[in-house]
């Protein structure tokens, strides 16, 4: 069989929780790499800008800075839905199904270790005031 097919791949172990953090720590620390770049960026435009005076030179700029700012905005917002789907496609809904079902059923036999307990067994009904009187005749 082998001839025909081969042997399989070994299948490399899914990534452990301290896997995805770092990576996701070292998404992290590029996207701050590229945001003080830009941020950089936006104080170099922002000295030309004090230092021109009026005109289409100081527009020029000024335009220039602002696509910056789109830019950056625009690329901590990609980066964010492109994280959020990395994060749930790692979710996996019939392990929150099977965990939601498992708390049920132990509430469930909570419930009913609460009603056993509450049972009683002929014992009388007594009130506060019986139970005062009992003390304060026989007492």
């Amino acid at each position: 069989m082998n001839r025909f097919f081969g042997k399989a791949k070994p299948k490399a172990p899914p990534p452990s929780l301290t896997d995805c953090i770092g990576t996701v720590d070292s998404r992290a620390e590029s996207i701050d790499k590229k945001i003080s770049r830009l941020d950089a960026e936006l104080v170099k435009y922002k000295d030309q800008i004090k230092k021109m005076r009026e005109g289409p030179a100081k527009n020029m700029v000024k335009q220039k800075a602002l696509r910056v700012l789109k830019q950056k905005r625009v690329d901590a917002m990609k980066l964010g839905v492109k994280e959020m789907k990395k994060a749930y496609k790692q979710v996996k809904i019939d392990q929150i199904e099977d965990l939601q079902d498992q708390l049920e059923d132990m509430m469930e036999d909570a419930n009913e270790i609460q009603e056993a307990l509450s049972r009683s067994y002929g014992t009388p009904e007594l009130d506060e005031d019986d139970l005062e009187a009992g003390w304060s005749s026989g007492g």
